[in-house]
């Protein structure tokens, strides 16, 4: 990794003990972090197991607390991808990305995880979810991973009946789907199309689209066809805490790009390590947190500099997901791994930029979600 893209950091912290880790070309020992003096908990989807677990981090390390089986068949991998809390914490929403005919949603009771309603269908291989602020409303990209290369939809499910309300034709595998912070809009990525959609919340049509092309990067017409040779390839958006702001990972194009939300306008480009893929800011808005999916690690970014603060190896190979606290203080990252290897959630310091704990989950750990901090 060159030097102006951040340090690069190798290896995997022990609890209480001491390890030497590569920084650049010289080494340097990482001296474990004191225990958390909270507890904090994430809910983890397992994709090829069928299993969302339970983790917890604290005074106590990383331990896996709970292991779910979801899904309706016991002879058909259903691939629980998308999860997502309620706003008031009570409920987790899930998808599964597969199934007969096509993918559905979930709603469980977070702690007891039982389940609340029945599933329902929406479109093919639903992934990424959010909710509006009030928890009332959940938009789900249908990515569409095994169908033709065909526009897809957005499905709108009003959560109180689990009813999807309808689905609005967007792009070309709509992914990574999130909220701006007054839930006004919802961005997703469209990885084939390389556009952002926006998406308005009250009346459920596409409002605005942005082209995210190389070169070419700049506000499109509604009715913009498909490009089907994408150079940037987004698999995430994500806005600041201000919302003032869009972030985009471009997949394929190994960077990140900045979008004026107000000006629909391109801001600037920080460059990464190799394919970016979830983000997630920490809630101060000081720093952005990407995962790098083929580049088996994680990247931290100071806002609003834009400066890499560093790379981080992460646990195993494929990584996913990113949830950072509510204090800012730790990330946990879903790590896939290949092949029958076991999923990973690692927790990373966001200080000191060093792994703290590591949990093996079930095969394909991919989406995440952060459920609630405690205090002891």
């Amino acid at each position: 990794m060159n030097a102006d893209r951040g340090r690069t950091v190798l290896g995997v912290l022990s609890r209480g003990g001491l390890i030497v880790a590569t920084i650049g070309c010289w080494a340097h020992p990482l001296v474990a972090q004191s225990a958390p003096a909270n507890d904090y908990w994430v809910y983890v989807a397992a994709e090829s197991a069928d299993l969302v677990h339970l983790v917890r981090f604290g005074p106590g390390g990383a331990t896996l607390e709970k292991t779910i089986s979801v899904g309706e068949s016991s002879v058909e991998t259903e691939g629980p991808h998308g999860l997502r809390i309620s706003p008031d914490k009570r409920y987790l929403y899930m998808t599964t990305g597969h199934g007969i005919p096509d993918g559905k949603m979930w709603k469980f009771e977070t702690g007891a995880d039982t389940l609340v309603a029945a599933p329902i269908l929406l479109g093919f291989f639903p992934a990424t979810l959010d909710l509006t602020p009030d928890g009332l409303y959940a938009f789900i990209v249908n990515f569409n991973l095994h169908g033709e290369m065909i526009p897809s939809s957005v499905s709108v499910v009003y959560t109180p009946s689990m009813m999807e309300v309808t689905q609005t034709e967007t792009c070309v595998m709509p992914h990574g789907n999130r909220m701006n912070p007054s839930g006004t809009h919802t961005y997703s990525a469209c990885m084939m199309d390389d556009q952002i959609v926006e998406l308005d919340t009250q009346t459920f049509e596409v409002a605005r689209r942005f082209s995210v092309s190389e070169g070419r990067e700049g506000p499109v017409s509604l009715t913009s066809g498909t490009s089907m040779q994408p150079t940037c390839s987004p698999t995430w958006v994500q806005t600041n805490p201000s919302g003032d702001l869009l972030y985009v990972a471009c997949n394929k194009g190994d960077e990140i790009l900045e979008i004026a939300i107000d000006g629909w306008r391109l801001v600037r480009k920080f460059p990464t390590g190799r394919g970016p893929y979830n983000m997630a800011f920490t809630p101060d808005g000081t720093t952005l947190i990407t995962s790098l999916k083929q580049g088996a690690g994680v990247q931290f970014f100071s806002l609003p500099s834009g400066e890499s603060r560093g790379i981080v190896k992460s646990s195993t190979t494929v990584t996913h997901g990113v949830e950072v606290t509510p204090d800012s203080r730790y990330v946990f990252i879903s790590v896939e791994g290949v092949g029958a290897e076991p999923g990973k959630v690692d927790i990373y310091d966001i200080e000191s930029l060093e792994m703290v704990g590591s949990v093996a989950v079930g095969q394909q750990a991919g989406g995440i979600a952060f459920w609630k901090m405690t205090t002891n």
